[in-house]
């Protein structure tokens, strides 16, 4: 099944969710303490890692990995942070009702102005806050510690850097980071002028 190798699963199974699949059937049942079949998304605290760093550590598939994380507001890691953009997007059942929050957040590398965009895309989904009265009820029944209001599961994955052009060299998005902070590292001021 890719690269997690905690996933016992059959032979051929592929895992490829819908955005209501993700949110009702594991969110939800996580949220409400409620076993999930198959168990293959594993708990992780993203924000220490970096996005390439979740070989191995999420389930994955192709070139998409998901886990379960709590929810912070705090999205930095080592080398960058994880920044919200546009507005959040209703996840919606086959009825029309809508069962949770889609969230699209971007990885910079680096901190405050001189951070580079790369193309690393997290997809953070949560619970609608009408969903709240599913955990208060499985707080009576025992599990008064965490608050699994919080929890949100993510769907991380690389875009194309460049799907139009092909000129047979194949570099990965993060090396055309890399190699662009090394084009930085030439611009030097002489007298005041950049030089290149």
């Amino acid at each position: 099944m890719g690269e997690n190798s905690n996933a016992n699963l059959p032979p051929g199974f592929r895992f490829y969710p819908t955005d209501e699949e993700l949110v009702v059937h594991f969110l939800q049942r996580k949220a409400a303490l409620l076993p999930c079949h198959p168990d293959v998304i594993p708990d992780l605290q993203l924000y220490p890692h970096d996005p390439w760093e979740l070989y191995g550590k999420a389930l994955g598939e192709d070139n998409q990995w998901y886990f379960y994380s709590r929810r912070t507001q705090n999205r930095s890691t080592s080398n960058g942070y994880w920044e919200p953009t546009g507005i959040d997007e209703p996840v919606v059942n086959s009825s029309g009702m809508r069962v949770g929050m889609k969230r699209y957040l971007v990885f910079y590398i680096g901190q405050g102005p001189a951070a580079i965009k790369t193309n690393w895309v997290m997809q953070e989904y949560r619970l609608s806050a009408s969903d709240s009265a599913t955990t208060k009820s499985s707080k009576r029944k025992g599990h008064p510690k965490t608050d699994y209001s919080k929890w949100v599961v993510c769907r991380v994955y690389e875009r194309n850097c460049r799907e139009d052009e092909d000129d047979g060299t194949e570099l990965s998005c993060l090396d055309e980071v890399f190699l662009s902070l090394d084009d930085m590292d030439e611009i030097s001021y002489e007298g005041g002028t950049k030089t290149f």
